[in-house]
């Protein structure tokens, strides 16, 4: 899931697209994946962390994602890829309202890497 993008598509729709894009993988990885337990291969972002704030941190961690799919309907994103994007994030929601467990799950499904990597796969001509 983490790919590197290449810029050959982008070319056309300028350095801004480009430059918004990277902000989303930057942003993306800080919530996913930005932690390594120690030890171990796994990481976690902050979006665990908060997430483990009992009532408020699903809430907000959940409208920082939306932000994300947000950012891809700006960027064009047609229905198809911004209605997976938010089947991600909604999965990630419901799974992360179940205490402990729930966190867990999150943290190894990481709902934001996923849809940044869709917005990225679309722009790269890979989605339609």
């Amino acid at each position: 899931m983490n790919q590197t993008f290449s810029g050959d598509v982008l070319l056309p729709f300028g350095q801004t697209l480009r430059e918004r894009l990277e902000r989303l993988k930057r942003l993306a990885w800080l919530l996913d994946a930005s932690f390594r337990l120690p030890g171990t291969k796994f990481r976690l972002g902050l979006d665990a962390v908060i997430g483990l704030v009992p009532g408020g941190g699903t809430v907000i961690m959940t409208l920082v994602s939306l932000y994300i799919v947000w950012e891809a309907r700006r960027m064009g994103a047609p229905m198809s890829v911004l209605v997976r994007m938010l089947v991600n994030v909604a999965l990630e929601a419901a799974i992360d309202f179940v205490p402990l467990v729930g966190d867990l799950i999150d943290a190894a499904f990481k709902a934001n890497l996923r849809n940044v990597a869709l917005l990225e796969d679309y722009l790269n001509g890979k989605l339609l």
